[in-house]
Parts: C-alpha cells; sequence; structure tokens
C-alpha cells in the first residue's frame, strides 16, 4: 500500500483545454493539483472548484541575495500566502532567483560566492518565519543548469539541499524534482534517501523529454518502493508533459508509483 499520495501539475497537462478545466480533469481522476503562477489565474474560480491543491508558486519576483531581489520576494511571498489561504494550498514553491517566461534566470549567475550562500540562507529564514506564522510551508526546488535552467544559483539538489539544512525549519523543505536531479546528478535512490528528513514535496518527470514515468531512462517503480520503504509520507507530484494523451500519461504515473 502507498503511503504517499499523487498529485499533477495543471500547468502541463490537459493543454488543449481552459485552465479551469485542466484543474477538474486532474481532480476528476482522484489526484491532487498543483499550480504556478497564482496571479495568472482565476483565484475565485480554482477556489470554487473543489480541487485539493498540492502547490502553487509562493513568489512573483526577486531572488535571494540582492537587497530588491530579496524585497521582492519577500512581498510577492506574502501575497502569495494570502492566495494559498484562498485555495487551502500547504506548499508554496521557490527557486534560487526568479524565472522568465522561458524558465531562464532573471539574474544569471555564473559563480555563486560564500557571501551569496549567507545570505541566502539569512533570506530563506525570513521565508521560514513567513511560513510558520502563516501555517505554511515553502519549498526549494532543484533545478538542472544544463538543459532547462542555465544560470540559476542554487540550483543543484546539493545546493537546495545545503540550504534547507542551514536554516533548518519545519516551515523551509526541499521540493526534490527528480527529473531535474536525473540531468544534474544522478543516484536518484541515495539522493532521495539523504534528503528525505527535508523534502516537502518530490517532483517526478522522466529524462529525456519531461514526459510521464515509462518514456526515458529513469525506472520510476524501483524509486516508487524505495519511497514506500523509506515510509515517505508526502506527495509525489507529475510535474511533466505528456508524450501523447494526457490520461494515459497519467495512467502511466499512477503505475509508476501503485507500488503494488
Amino acid at each position: 500500500m502507498t503511503t504517499y499520495a499523487l498529485a499533477a501539475s495543471a500547468e502541463m497537462l490537459y493543454l488543449d483545454l481552459p485552465f479551469l478545466d485542466r484543474v477538474r480533469g486532474i481532480t476528476e481522476r482522484g489526484l491532487q493539483v498543483e499550480i504556478w503562477d497564482w496571479s495568472t489565474k482565476d483565484v475565485d474560480a480554482l477556489a470554487a472548484s473543489g480541487a485539493e491543491f498540492s502547490s502553487m508558486t509562493g513568489y512573483l519576483e526577486g531572488d535571494l541575495t540582492e537587497p530588491d531581489g530579496i524585497d521582492a520576494l519577500l512581498t510577492t511571498a506574502r501575497r502569495s500566502l494570502d492566495v494559498a489561504k484562498r485555495l487551502d494550498c500547504p506548499r508554496l514553491n521557490l527557486h534560487g532567483t526568479g524565472l522568465d517566461a522561458k524558465g531562464l534566470p532573471v539574474r544569471p549567475v555564473d559563480t555563486v560566492t560564500p557571501a551569496m550562500w549567507l545570505t541566502a540562507a539569512d533570506t530563506l529564514r525570513k521565508v521560514a518565519e513567513l511560513g510558520e506564522q502563516a501555517g505554511r510551508v515553502f519549498t526549494l526546488e532543484n533545478l538542472n543548469l544544463a538543459v532547462d535552467h542555465p544560470g540559476t544559483p542554487f540550483g543543484t539538489a546539493a545546493d537546495t539541499l545545503a540550504l534547507v539544512r542551514a536554516v533548518d525549519s519545519p516551515h523551509l523543505r526541499m521540493n526534490l524534482d527528480l527529473y531535474h536531479a536525473q540531468i544534474g546528478e544522478g543516484n536518484l535512490i541515495e539522493l532521495v534517501r539523504e534528503a528525505l528528513p527535508y523534502i516537502g514535496e518530490i517532483q517526478v518527470a522522466d529524462v529525456p523529454g519531461r514526459c510521464e514515468p515509462g518514456t526515458g531512462e529513469i525506472h520510476y517503480p524501483a524509486i516508487a518502493s524505495a519511497l514506500r520503504d523509506l515510509g515517505y509520507t508526502g506527495v509525489v507530484g507529475l510535474e511533466g508533459w505528456a508524450k501523447n494523451d494526457p490520461d494515459d500519461a497519467l495512467d502511466a504515473f499512477e503505475a509508476a508509483f501503485a507500488c503494488i
């Protein structure tokens, strides 16, 4: 029997449908729903949809290290918490810096200095305090730098885990994206094992292509078994494209994580 819940991204599935219908389609499958930028959505309609929201983006702009970026991140994190309350969404997702519409960093960084590490940890402590006050959890997501997000500071799984460990707050956890980790680092089961005490959510897609399990090189049933054996009780979310039919993609995702 599985010990975790399953979710899927409404941003990447049922793309021929209006957004609210995507949310309904995922909900009708019995899955939780992930959304990204809430500012582009009809929040009232989402709140009335009956969906159970797993996570949403927890900021609109900003970064972890520059004074103006820190101010923008904290300001928009507060606004995001207000929306999370309306949607009863428990987790709000962050990145090492703001990303543009193509997923590229607004402020690309070639070298992360020791001073930047200290500032980032301090910023994340402030973010965790906001989460504690609101009864929500912020998650810091790892990103791959080789394919999708070159120049993103604190992007690797090792980096995000180090920052979450340094802050050591239950209101700041890691969003461990195994698609990104496979491209950047590999050794996924050992990564899950090491990060487990700090994981707030796990996201998955196959490599290459970022589609559903079974379309690439990652053997997700083995990861599902490891999660069961480790006693993971959080959420596993499909943050991937459908290679063909979205219902077939969700069938493959659910089959991979059935842990029969």
